[in-house]
């Protein structure tokens, strides 16, 4: 009946709807450090089952195949896509980008985040007002481990393997004053988005794998550069479009579906 029509288009128009904020979402975000765009995954959903396949006919013969009809289609997840965004060179002592796997560790609170800890892509650092090296937002939230910069430097440098040194007035070579270190996961798909570019620890992810930048299996770090955000405004309007036109070929078969239920009872006139 057409009663399956207008739940199959009414479940599509819902995913839609779900696509359709992802990627709103996406583009709103094309400027922001570190970002990383999102996707919706669909799936179909169950089956009404009319006819098996394989059953015998009357003449002894099997149907090749059945008769299903389906019961429409939901989002099973928004997956992250963590691919390397574009690099934009700054100039700044304390911009700092992750060449390869691997994100910054920033305390937040132990309510928001397993052990207070929570991750991000972003590398765009300040100093507060103690000097403890935070995310240039206006949280100002800490980099794990702290890491302060005293006062009147001539200059701050930080290796590829996470080394800040500081030259200090009337020295002529730098001082070691912190190592920065990054963490990765087995699943980083699984990571929770909290806003303020940061995500948390879930049971998906694994437990996080800590250690110094460009060893094993954590990228390099690149001081006077950060990551801009991966996603791509092109194929995002792509992806409007034909998410635009999917709507309105789901609506077409409500309208159509509702015609046909309204042919059906006027039969009984």
């Amino acid at each position: 009946m057409a009663i399956l029509a207008l739940h199959a288009a009414a479940t599509g128009m819902t995913a839609l709807s779900t696509k359709l904020d992802v990627t709103a979402n996406n583009l709103a975000n094309v400027n922001t450090d570190g970002f990383k765009g999102s996707r919706v995954n669909f799936q179909d959903l169950l089956y009404v089952e009319k006819s098996q396949p394989g059953v015998e006919n009357a003449n002894g013969d099997q149907r090749p195949m059945g008769t299903y009809v389906g019961l429409g289609v939901k989002t099973s997840g928004t997956q992250l896509d963590f691919r390397q965004g574009p690099v934009i060179a700054t100039d700044r002592e304390l911009d700092i980008m992750i060449e390869g796997d691997g994100f910054f560790q920033i305390q937040v609170g132990a309510d928001e985040a397993p052990n207070g800890i929570a991750y991000t892509r972003a590398g765009n650092f300040t100093t507060n007002e103690n000097g403890e090296i935070v995310l240039a937002t206006d949280t100002g939230r800490r980099l794990e481990p702290v890491i302060t910069i005293p006062n009147n430097v001539d200059g701050i440098s930080i290796s590829i393997d996470g080394r800040v040194s500081v030259l200090q007035p009337g020295a002529t070579q730098p001082s070691e004053i912190g190592q920065i270190q990054i963490a990765d996961f087995a699943n980083p798909s699984g990571l929770k988005q909290i806003g303020e570019n940061l995500y948390i620890e879930t049971a998906a992810t694994g437990p996080a794998l800590t250690g110094e930048p460009a060893q094993q299996q954590f990228g390099g770090l690149r001081q006077g550069l950060l990551e801009g955000s991966n996603v791509d405004p092109t194929m995002e309007l792509i992806s409007l479009i034909r998410t635009q036109r999917a709507f309105e070929m789901n609506s077409q078969s409500i309208r159509t579906a509702d015609e046909v239920l309204r042919q059906v009872a006027a039969l009984r006139q």
